[in-house]
Parts: structure tokens; sequence; C-alpha cells
């Protein structure tokens, strides 16, 4: 390593501790944000990754090490999340292996571009590249899965997800394999897109699984509890790859990662229990809400990158009411949804409780009977003994 790739290196990793002595609070909004995002990963199921990322960039992160963080601590929670699926056995590690080697391509080649724009345009630069990419994919995300809810909650959801997995089924381009645990043969060739497109999408904005688990149901036919736990235990060795990646460029601080898993870590549990307490057309209209809020979120905050970069000419009071507006979506629609799902978990626990005790009372309340005819015959041989006393 050069002196000078070894000073920007110093400089990166010490950008938390220069707004951790601006502003004391940042460690607390780093580990209330990893809550949100870990608060909402267990309740829809997926990564909350979609909201930390954007987070960070409000906070004053550059994108790359946003994504760096991020990626870095997805590790940690897809390795506990898998261990819980493959004991349920639902994991299919041989379908996982498969996608892990083309993944891992994309989450290079993800790495290598941002690392490009990072160092020709610096930070405005990529937080730009990161910040389009992020609106246009999950735009379109978003959309799908908005559209999808609705269609349910209207009594009409299903017919155009079945007819694309019929359509894309009817292909079956060779050369195929079958994988046993998931039950289903799949293309080689789909195995090498879809591997790629998973691992670019988490190398680029931290967020994989919402191509991965989507395209395993839909494309390759596989049901959805055994997708969510492939895809867990193929996070698991991106999130690794990735954190190798971004932290030999010097775009990982840990203790960001640290301060992201600390909250995400209750979070997730949290969010789990609150899957059980709502329906799933619920929890897919919340999903589609949130990701195209944090998407309006990101495209509020392009205008600034641009400005910065010399490409548009926009007033400084301007660009900082979009930058406000920007946080202020982003961070209100976060807590929002979370507060949403305390609230079910928070009944939930509440009626645990109405009925424990209740339960406790009918145990009690035998005992009391038994306990006082258990007295009475007790009394009768001293009254009887008066007469026999006379």
């Amino acid at each position: 390593m050069t002196a000078e790739a070894a000073a920007d290196a110093f400089d990166k990793t010490t950008l938390l501790s220069q707004l951790l002595h601006q502003h004391p609070w940042y460690a607390l909004a780093l580990i209330t944000l990893g809550f949100i995002g870990g608060t909402i990963s267990g309740f829809i199921g997926s990564g909350g990754a979609f909201l930390m990322t954007p987070g960070m960039m409000n906070l004053g992160i550059p994108g790359i090490m946003a994504v760096g963080a991020n990626i870095t601590h997805k590790f940690g929670k897809a390795m506990m999340g898998q261990k819980k699926h493959g004991q349920l056995g639902h994991v299919d590690r041989r379908l996982g292996l498969f996608l892990l080697v083309t993944s891992l391509a994309g989450i290079r080649v993800a790495v290598m571009v941002n690392e490009f724009f990072y160092e020709r345009l610096g930070d405005a630069g990529s937080n730009l590249y990161v910040s389009t990419f992020f609106v246009l994919t999950l735009s379109i995300i978003g959309y799908f899965i908005m559209r999808d809810a609705i269609r349910s909650l209207r009594g009409r959801g299903g017919p155009a997800s079945r007819k694309l997995q019929h359509r894309f089924r009817k292909l079956n381009l060779p050369p195929t394999i079958y994988f046993k645990t998931a039950n289903v043969r799949v293309s080689v060739i789909m195995l090498i897109i879809v591997g790629f497109c998973v691992g670019f999408m988490a190398g680029t904005i931290g967020v994989g699984g919402f191509i991965g688990v989507p395209a395993m149901i839909y494309l390759f036919g596989i049901p959805t509890v055994v997708a969510t736990g492939t895809e867990l235990f193929l996070a698991m060795f991106m999130g690794a790859f990735g954190a190798l990646n971004y932290g030999a460029e010097g775009f990982v601080d840990i203790r960001i990662t640290l301060l992201l898993f600390a909250g995400s870590m209750v979070g997730l549990f949290v969010g789990s229990i609150g899957t059980k307490m709502v329906r799933e057309v619920y929890i897919r209209t919340v999903t589609g809400a949130l990701i195209l809020l944090c998407t309006v979120s990101r495209a509020l905050a392009i205008p600034d990158y641009l400005r910065t970069l010399h490409y548009i000419h926009v007033g400084t009071q301007m660009i900082h009411r979009l930058e406000v507006t920007s946080a202020v979506v982003l961070f209100t629609s976060g807590i929002g949804s979370t507060v949403f799902i305390l609230y079910f978990v928070l009944r939930a626990h509440l009626r645990q409780l109405h009925v424990f005790r209740r339960y406790r009372a009918a145990i009690e309340a035998p005992e009391t009977v038994q306990g006082t005819s258990d007295s009475s015959p007790a009394e009768l041989p001293d009254n009887s003994a008066l007469p026999h006393s006379q």
C-alpha cells in the first residue's frame, strides 16, 4: 500500500471519531438505526438494509462506507438466521453454494465499480452512484410488492406471480440441476444470472435478498420458507466476502458495524414476534410502502450530489430543504413502521398475560373450593360431640 493510499485509508477510518467528537449522540443514533433496521428485517423476513444504507448516508457517512458497514453487519445476522432455518430443514445448501459462485463475482464487480466512482469523483460521486442505483432498483421492487399487496387486499392476489413462474419454468434452459431440499430442477444459466445479480446488488447498496428471495420463489419455484433460509445461507458468505473486499480497501469502520449490530440484534427479536401477530398481506403492504418512502428519501438527496459535482446549479437554501426533507421522510417512515410493529408485539404480550392470569385463576379456583370442602367434615365431629358431653 502506498503512502497516499495509507493516508486515505486513515482518513476514512477516523471519520466516525470526528463525527462522535462533533455529535456525542451519534453512537446512539447508529444503535437506534440498527434497531429500526433489525425490527423491520425481523418483521418482513428480509434484510432492513434498504433503510439502513440511506439512513447512514443521511447521518453523514459516505455511501461507499455505508454499504461496507451494512454488508459487514449483515454477515452476523445472516449467520444466526440461517442456523435456525437450517435446524428446521429450510436451507438448501447445495443450491446456495451454486448461487454463491457467481454472487461472489457480482460483489467483486460491485466493489470495483463503487471504488471507481469514489476515487474519480470523491464522496459526492460515490453517493450519487449508490443513490441512483438505489432509486432505480428499489422503486421497481417497491412498486411490484405494493401492487401485489393491493391486489391481495382486494381479493385478487397471486395470478401475476403464478404466470411469471410458469413462463420461466417452461423455458427450462439446459443444462439443469436437481436440488433435493428445494425439490426443483433449475437451469444452470438462470443460476448464474440470478447469483450475479444478487451479488452485484448486495455489493452496491447492501441489499441482495429483495432479488434473491423473489427469484427463487417465482423463477425457480422454490417454497417460500426454503427460499428465505437459503438466501440467509447465501447472505452469510456474501456478507463475509463483501466485508473482506470493502475492508481491504479501507471502507469498513468496525465501530459503525458493531453499533449497528448491537441495535439490530434486539430489533430482530422484536420484529420476529410481530410477524406472528400480523396477516401476511399487511406485512407486504408495510414493506412496499416503506421501500417506496425510502426511495423518495434517496431521490431528494440526489440534487445535493449533482450540485457538489457541478452538474446542476441549485441554491444552498433549496439544497438544505431537500436534505432535511429527505431525512424526515426516511426516519419518520422507519420510526413509524417500528412503532406499528411494537404496537402489535405489545398487544400480543398483553393478551398472553391476560390469558395466563385467567388460566392461573382457573387452576387456583378448584383448589380453593377443595380446601373449603375439606374443612367442613373436620368441624362436624366438634359439633356432634356436644350432645354426648351433656
